[in-house]
């Protein structure tokens, strides 16, 4: 197959009535050259059912959602997943489940209109689809039409104006980026290799209101016969919700927004391993956290200062120079957002004045 030299080729094929059937993606991805042919309707996956604006799962597509998602400027988010008829996820204590070959993890971007409003009505703008194949993860994105009828395959990226009144009647804007797919894989590398970020047992170990009642979702993945090897439910690990006080104390709660903000990069096996950073909810060196580090690269990323995490100092701060801006060049996550996360910033702020100088995690 020939190597493309710009990570992406794009070839549409035309039926006899000049409209676009299908879309065949030749790419350069982490772990060398694929050939993808794939639909270029949502609605041919047969993963909702009719409208497809109503998000109605088909059968043996399951809802589910995680303790600490992660911050997309302030979009909500519906997430499914489908496995194979006949195959199980592996239980993980510590990352992601194993998932089958055929597994396919959806993951919806919306805003709701009015948050003052009941009524729910929504604008959805994109539909991620990370897919196990033979040869490994797979991402695809879709974009709604205005219509809201249907979304359509984009590779490229797209920026989509949205606006929404927020809970206390501001009315908010932002341009929205929908990710091309090497940005996908950027945020999805794993030692070179994609891989899904949110479903890890500490993130699913919540309740789930289903259609049957309230019941947890680990407990129903397994009763369903998707799950195998699910532990005691005292011995699961359970992800703080990070702006629920009721969930943890305050340094669990900034933990958990780290690791989901910002540790799909900052860890061992991520692609900012070589800053030494590592932000994960299990990391327990306090050095590796940030405290009292100094950056690899003292660049324009770091603002002049020395250290990632000053105890008691935040503006001295460089997580907290760096999760403030929006400045491309500095601003952390680095793709993904165009606006400050204005409660998480606030959760850190607070985690690191309460640190005592001498302290160690």
């Amino acid at each position: 197959m020939k190597i493309i030299s710009f990570l992406l080729l794009v070839v549409v094929f035309m039926g006899c009535d000049s409209t676009p059937k299908k879309k065949v993606i030749e790419e350069v991805n982490l772990v060398g050259t694929v050939g993808l042919d794939q639909p270029e309707k949502l609605s041919d996956w047969g993963l909702f059912s009719k409208p497809l604006k109503e998000l109605s799962p088909a059968a043996g597509v399951l809802p589910y959602d995680l303790n600490s998602p992660l911050f997309s400027d302030y979009a909500q988010k519906a997430r499914f997943v489908k496995i194979p008829d006949g195959t199980m996820a592996i239980y993980d204590s510590m990352e992601v489940m194993n998932f089958p070959v055929g597994t396919i993890l959806i993951k919806n971007f919306y805003y709701v209109n009015d948050l003052r409003k009941t009524d729910g009505e929504r604008r959805i703008i994109e539909t991620r689809l990370l897919i196990h194949e033979s040869q490994g993860w797979n991402a695809l994105t879709y974009v709604w039409n205005d219509e809201q009828s249907e979304a359509f395959l984009e590779i490229a990226g797209k920026t989509v104006p949205v606006s929404w009144t927020d809970a206390s009647g501001t009315l908010k804007r932002v341009n929205y980026s929908v990710p091309n797919l090497v940005q996908c894989k950027s945020c999805h590398e794993r030692s070179g290799q994609m891989a899904p970020i949110g479903p890890s047992a500490r993130q699913l170990n919540r309740d789930y209101a289903y259609e049957a009642g309230l019941v947890n979702q680990l407990d129903h993945w397994a009763e369903a016969g998707i799950l195998s090897g699910l532990p005691d439910a005292n011995d699961r690990p359970k992800l703080p919700v990070w702006d629920d006080e009721r969930t943890g104390a305050l340094d669990l709660r900034a933990r958990a927004w780290l690791e989901t903000n910002c540790a799909h990069c900052h860890r061992a096996e991520g692609p900012a391993k070589n800053t030494g950073l590592y932000l994960t909810y299990t990391e327990t060196d306090s050095y590796k956290l940030g405290i009292n580090k100094p950056p690899v690269a003292a660049g324009r990323g770091s603002g002049g200062l020395t250290y990632g995490i000053v105890p008691g100092q935040p503006d001295q701060s460089i997580l907290v120079h760096r999760i403030e801006s929006l400045d491309p060049g500095v601003m952390m996550p680095e793709v993904g957002r165009k606006m400050r996360h204005e409660e998480g910033i606030e959760l850190i702020r607070q985690w690191i004045t309460q640190m005592e100088a001498a302290r160690h995690l």
